[in-house]
């Protein structure tokens, strides 16, 4: 019974611990998180350097690949009119 006494009038000393550290943590959580949806709006906002220099070699590839495109189908039909009209010579 007495130990059972001991453990029950120790037990909000040891355990106040855990509660202040909790309290102390769910304050801090209400503080930073409005910094850290800030941060986030702002990271989604902005473009960082190397972002944008990814988007520009992105932009001149695509445009280097259509200028390609363009250029095999204006000598593919160049070759079709080419052997058309060797056709008809013959």
């Amino acid at each position: 019974m007495r130990f059972t006494l001991l453990i029950l009038a120790t037990a909000p000393l040891l355990l106040g611990g855990c509660v202040v550290q909790q309290a102390a943590q769910t304050a801090l959580d209400v503080v930073s998180i409005p910094v850290k949806v800030v941060g986030e709006g702002v990271d989604a906002v902005t473009t960082s350097q190397s972002e944008a220099d990814r988007r520009r070699g992105r932009e001149l590839r695509e445009e280097e690949e259509r200028l390609g495109r363009e250029a095999r189908r204006r000598e593919r039909a160049r070759e079709g009119r080419r052997g058309s009209a060797e056709d008809d010579r013959f």
